[in-house]
């Protein structure tokens, strides 16, 4: 069985990992992630008809919806009030409320921490700009169990770097068992080096090439956390590699505590 699961989640990962993280702010992130976790381990995807969030109509034969602003962009929780909240929920016996708050706070904490990760970050990589229109933090659960950070850098014309951070234990996982299975990866890159394994700056990594969406290099940090790159129009592997060693990555582990 587990050897079967293995298989199942190795084949679809590297696939399903760059959907995750290509997710924006208001898709419909809860039945895409669970989708993405149950294929990626080879269980079931979503069988109920329904892509949108609990209680949707859309594709259950009720009316579309063709009204509405969406949502506004609020500030991020307040971490100190919401803490001087939940002790004061907390002293009062009100626990659901206390629990409410602390979680507002660590919401807080990491759209925070994310958004100082985002300003340590280097303005250029390889004579490209960050594009700071293409900043990201988004933090799907507390807990700092599925965070994402992500920003772009490019030439302004069709070259771009992409580099996302994220807190992910399942897909961290994956990651962890495709480098300690080297028959796996030897066998998937085959003649063709679809994939290989690399080193970023005493890193375990793997690299892999695809003629449509260019070089993707991913590397593991401590138990959960991990850093993608997605390369579009770089020439060669080490132009790729020259890049993704222009990171301070120990700056970000430890910005991140995994250090």
């Amino acid at each position: 069985m587990l050897c079967l699961i293995q298989v199942n989640g190795h084949a679809q990962f590297l696939k399903k990992l760059k959907d995750k993280v290509a997710q924006k702010v208001g898709d419909r992130v809860s039945d895409k992630v669970a989708d993405k976790a149950a294929d990626a381990v080879g269980g079931p995807a979503n069988t109920n008809g329904n892509s949108g969030m609990p209680g949707s109509t859309t594709g259950t034969g009720g009316p579309s919806n063709t009204m509405g602003g969406g949502l506004k962009n609020t500030a991020p929780p307040d971490v100190n009030q919401n803490i001087n909240d939940a002790e004061k929920s907390t002293t009062a016996a009100d626990y659901g409320n206390a629990r409410f708050a602390l979680q507002q706070a660590m919401t807080g904490v990491e759209i925070e921490l994310g958004r100082q990760l985002l300003q340590s970050l280097p303005q250029t990589i390889s004579g490209l700009n960050k594009d700071t229109t293409k900043n990201l933090v988004q933090s799907l659960q507390y807990g700092w169990s599925n965070l994402t950070i992500q920003t772009a850098y490019s030439d302004g014309k069709n070259k771009q770097l992409k580099i996302t951070i994220g807190n992910n234990p399942m897909y961290a996982g994956a990651v962890s068992m495709y480098f300690n299975n080297y028959t796996l990866i030897q066998n998937n890159g085959d003649n063709n080096n679809k994939m290989k394994q690399v080193r970023v700056k005493g890193n375990n990594g793997l690299i892999q090439f695809d003629a449509s969406s260019g070089y993707q290099v991913f590397i593991q940090l401590g138990q959960s956390s991990m850093i993608s790159w997605e390369c579009v129009n770089f020439a060669t592997e080490d132009e790729v590699m020259a890049a993704v060693n222009s990171f301070d990555i120990d700056g970000i582990k430890k910005t991140m505590g995994e250090q």
